[in-house]
């Protein structure tokens, strides 16, 4: 396989044969649904072993598939393009390459899929991103880029034989005026070739299933994709509460309080009880998605094994999990 650095596509007749995301949304051997982590590009050296410490303690377990972010404004473009391709030439791991299109020209987009496909990755997760410096702060589409993640989705599709994955929103997405209006622009995302979405993360799994429901009612064919749940174990109070700021989602309130009463009133939270709080909140969300049917079960990790292991553990899985 090679790519066309002039042109910005794949060599014509390039087919890899690395399985879809879609493809790996099978149950597992022993009938629980399949799961799967998200990685964050370290930041230094120290950062960087941590993660292929992770890294190593899930590849052990068999998830159907791993993700590899991207930072606000492309601010962690040639680190997450490394750290993926390494995901994939030296690991059993399969990599989805996430892909931006905030402050980036199409040349660079062209180009940034240009470098996963010479890593052999062909599964990438579109993005529209967030602009650099303030997540919440307005949108500005690069004047050679594009404006929306369907028109991504599109010019990855138009590069060769990728599976495209897009994000969705249970909430609905900040800047949609309303879940109405959040439904047509992620059905429009679907319809022009995305294969499966991802949610932002939630904590109550009524946002999850009223999600499916709305795709459903917008378009039939459509609401047949996977919707994959994305699940964070909470394990600091202060973390998940600035994490959630910034995507502008929202901790139920009864949830918000258990979580403060385990933090405590001093200048440190228990980090301790918060997290065994945090673990069994993740599993009782993660049963009731598997008897509501989930696809499969995405968590975010922060280049940590132990508290999704742990979840995992609660739930029945094992480092044989997968056929």
């Amino acid at each position: 396989m090679s790519f066309d650095p002039v042109r910005g596509r794949a060599s014509k007749g390039w087919v890899s044969h690395t399985p879809s995301i879609v493809d790996r949304l099978r149950p597992c051997a022993d009938g629980l649904v399949p799961f799967s982590v998200e990685f964050s590009p370290p930041r230094d050296a120290a950062a960087e072993a941590r993660l292929w410490r992770a890294v190593r303690e899930f590849e052990r377990m068999q998830p159907a598939f791993v993700s590899m972010t991207y930072g606000a404004g492309g601010s962690t473009r040639d680190r997450t393009v490394r750290v993926t391709g390494q995901l994939a030439a030296e690991t059993t791991l399969l990599p989805v390459a996430h892909l931006t299109a905030v402050s980036h020209r199409v040349s660079e987009l062209r180009a940034m899929v240009g470098a996963y496909a010479d890593c052999g990755i062909r599964n990438i997760l579109v993005l529209r991103g967030d602009p650099p410096g303030d997540p919440m702060g307005e949108w500005r589409k690069h004047p050679d880029g594009v404006e929306y993640a369907d028109e991504l989705v599109r010019l990855v599709l138009d590069l060769g034989d990728f599976h495209v994955g897009v994000a969705s929103f249970p909430e609905g997405h900040p800047r949609s005026p309303d879940l109405e209006h959040d439904t047509e622009y992620l059905v429009g995302k679907l319809r022009a070739g995305a294969e499966y979405s991802i949610t932002q993360m939630f904590f109550d799994v009524e946002h999850y299933l009223r999600l499916r429901d709305r795709v459903t009612a917008f378009d039939a064919e459509q609401g047949a994709k996977p919707i994959i749940p994305e699940i964070m174990p909470i394990t600091s109070l202060r973390s998940v509460r600035k994490m959630l700021q910034l995507s502008g989602s929202a901790l139920p309130r009864e949830l918000d309080e258990r979580l403060a009463r385990a933090a405590g009133d001093g200048p440190e939270e228990d980090r301790a009880a918060v997290r065994e709080v945090g673990i069994e909140v993740a599993t009782t969300m993660c049963e009731r998605l598997i008897r509501e049917g989930a696809p499969g079960l995405h968590f975010i990790t922060l280049n940590f094994a132990r508290a999704t292991s742990e979840v995992l553990a609660n739930l029945g899985y094992s480092v044989h999990a997968r056929a």
